[in-house]
């Protein structure tokens, strides 16, 4: 999803994907996992000042009922970085309660119906 204001952010993001998958390639002789673990909008000092300066605000809540917490980013880290994970390579893994799924649905029910 294209926001505005957001183009360094989103372009450092899609280059930190592409080395993912380069990185996992290269690092995996040496039994090295590369994954990158996305999230959107983690209930944070900053960013709930980003999300505050949106049009919209489809960051309140997710699918999953609620905001996401640093808590939920360092689960998935820690699966990651345990035995468990060792077959996942090259991922982006994306923590957003399914906001990405249908953001255009998200906002209409939080926002009354209005987009």
């Amino acid at each position: 999803m294209a926001l505005p204001n957001y183009t360094p952010i989103g372009v450092s993001k899609a280059t930190l994907e592409t080395l993912t998958r380069y990185f996992a390639i290269e690092l995996a002789p040496k039994n090295i996992c590369v994954n990158t673990v996305r999230a959107t909008f983690v209930e944070t000092a900053a960013g709930r000042l980003y999300a505050e300066a949106m049009p919209f605000s489809f960051w309140k809540t997710t699918p999953a009922g609620r905001t996401i917490k640093p808590e939920d980013v360092a689960n998935v880290v820690a699966f990651l970085c345990s035995e468990d994970a060792f077959m996942i390579r090259g991922q982006s893994i994306i923590v957003d309660g399914g906001i990405s799924l249908s953001p255009a649905g998200a906002m209409s029910s939080l926002e009354g119906g209005e987009q």
